[in-house]
């Protein structure tokens, strides 16, 4: 086996983890380097905007569980200065320069800034990072004043109802006439919107912010109707723009962030992925359009098809084809969100409850559901998911198949050439609609063996056996989601769905039920294409480099 091959991650966040543990979940042996602007660790960023500003947690509680079996390099608080793919060298502060054979970019979004705002008062805060939220909170706890939140999307809102919890007097300024504007529909943004006003929220909607003055006591923020809410703390959640700046003169296509192909390898790159905030790519399940999509789960799934499609290469990649799903709650009322809404041209509601504020928008594009919403039902959500899925099979697509498995065996005499036997693909079988997860059939490189695979170590087993638990449990839902799809066509019912009566469900921590790991799919033969030629690098299988 060679070990001097090396795949660098620029940007250590959710994404890149993921990306470099598939990587060894796929059995890459070599060099794995995360180069992180951040000095910390992974951590839940979504905790941020509420446990994180409201006391409930505090910043060694928000951090990931890192493999062991990751066995990466950690560079952090170094962030890449520049790009040159011809090279293979990511440039680094100082000089530096990290050659690669593979490059996973994860590199994320920064927050918008706000054109007018005075940026370097020590009152007027950002947030993306925990840094941040550690700032937001001390301003906040050393004041007494009014905190304004520049802002009616996810985050401010969030912002906001954290603010308030902790008994603040709290302003929300937006653009928009209610707050979460189309994200949500209008029925769910009004309820939301009402939700702040009652428990006393200064709202300013539908205006802009005229004048910025810096006074001793605060900041005065003038507004288009006249307002004048003078602050003692002032957080900006505008938005987020991609973290490409570093990316300039390398000729990938950095318009709204890193542009990439269906299967997330990045145009204009060789041996380079993209996958997270960062990468635009065309999601074939819902129209090809290149597009990023800002969320938690979407991360983890593409920093894992990521590294998988590094791996194999791209003539042997799969599209990358999610449903996106996201999360917010505010006073107790969880907002959870699939598909994408902001293609939807119009809605409909999926089901309603005529004794509370439950409900489920759905999103319409050329008469078909790509998207929905439900404000408190989890579990209408989950009946209604195998419809968002049906409504949007594939259409256009690579190869369906998953790349071949590699067979780990010892490595040939010094003396005598590396060969491997040429792989036996099996037809991809036809679609079936009542599974919308990717085929499970496998092919398999055989090679001749001098000698036994040594036995695996007591971590790697127990690893294995978590693997074979988690593929158990999602050939289960497999199951029942073609269960429920049968019965849906033998009986379609009301198109309008009514609630049952409210049932408490138990709720894991926080930090526990939006950090679950997901299924992990059968392994396949890890290829990294070389440099210039078409050799595929040497694997030993999934275990980790003694240490």
């Amino acid at each position: 086996m060679k070990n001097e091959e090396r795949v660098v991650i620029a940007g250590g966040g959710l994404a890149g983890l993921r990306a470099g543990e598939r990587l060894r979940e796929l059995g890459f042996r070599g060099e794995i380097v995360i180069v992180s602007a951040e000095r910390h660790l992974p951590y839940h960023r979504p905790a941020l905007s509420k446990e994180a500003i409201n006391g409930e947690l505090v910043a060694s509680d928000l951090r990931l569980t890192i493999s062991r079996e990751l066995d990466a390099v950690w560079r952090l608080g170094t962030a890449a200065t520049h790009l040159e793919p011809d090279r293979r060298v990511v440039g680094l502060p100082g000089g530096e320069e990290l050659r690669y054979d593979g490059l996973i970019i994860a590199t994320g979004v920064e927050p918008r800034h706000l054109a007018g705002a005075p940026r370097q008062d020590p009152r007027i805060h950002v947030l993306r990072t925990v840094d941040d939220a550690i700032a937001i909170k001390q301003a906040i706890n050393s004041t007494q004043g009014l905190v304004v939140v520049v802002g009616g999307g996810l985050i401010g809102c969030e912002m906001a109802a954290s603010v308030k919890t902790m008994g603040r007097d709290v302003a929300i300024v937006s653009r928009s006439s209610t707050l979460l504007g189309s994200a949500v529909g209008k029925n769910i943004a009004d309820t939301v919107t009402e939700a702040h006003r009652v428990r006393g929220v200064r709202m300013a909607m539908g205006v802009k912010i005229r004048h910025w003055v810096r006074q001793a006591g605060g900041v005065a923020i003038h507004l288009s109707d006249g307002q004048v809410f003078f602050a003692a703390v002032v957080v900006i959640a505008v938005g987020a723009s991609p973290s490409v700046a570093w990316l300039r003169g390398s000729g990938l296509v950095l318009e709204d962030g890193v542009l990439c192909e269906p299967t997330c390898h990045v145009v204009g790159g060789s041996d380079v992925v993209a996958a997270g905030d960062v990468a635009r790519w065309p999601n074939l399940r819902f129209g090809g359009q290149p597009r990023r999509v800002e969320h938690w789960l979407n991360a983890v799934e593409m920093g894992r098809a990521a590294a998988e499609n590094l791996l194999a290469g791209r003539e042997n990649s799969r599209p990358f084809t999610p449903v996106p799903r996201f999360w917010t709650e505010q006073y107790g009322m969880r907002i959870q969100g699939s598909g994408l809404p902001a293609m939807g041209t119009d809605t409909t509601t999926l089901a309603g409850s005529q004794k509370d504020h439950r409900t489920i928008t759905g999103f319409i594009s050329d008469g078909r559901l790509v998207g929905m919403v439900g404000l408190d039902a989890p579990t209408a959500m989950i009946k209604l998911s195998t419809e968002l899925w049906r409504q949007n099979r594939v259409t256009a697509s690579g190869p369906q198949r998953r790349p071949p498995q590699h067979v780990p065996h010892t490595a040939a005499p010094q003396d005598a050439p590396r060969s491997v036997a040429p792989a036996q693909v099996a037809p991809a079988p036809a679609p079936v609609a009542a599974a919308p997860s990717r085929p499970r059939e496998s092919v398999r490189f055989e090679a001749p063996r001098t000698r036994s695979v040594p036995t695996r170590s007591e971590q790697s087993q127990r690893f294995e056996a978590v693997r074979s638990e988690a593929l158990r449990l999602e050939n289960a839902l497999l199951r029942e989601a073609a269960t429920r799809v049968e019965a849906a066509r033998s009986d379609p019912g009301p198109t309008r769905t009514q609630f049952s009566d409210p049932v408490e469900l138990p709720r894991l921590p926080r930090q526990q039920q939006e950090s679950q790991p997901l299924p992990l799919p059968p392994s396949h033969a890890p290829v990294v294409r070389s440099r210039g030629q078409g050799r595929s690098l040497a694997r030993t299988g999934p275990r980790a480099r003694p240490r």
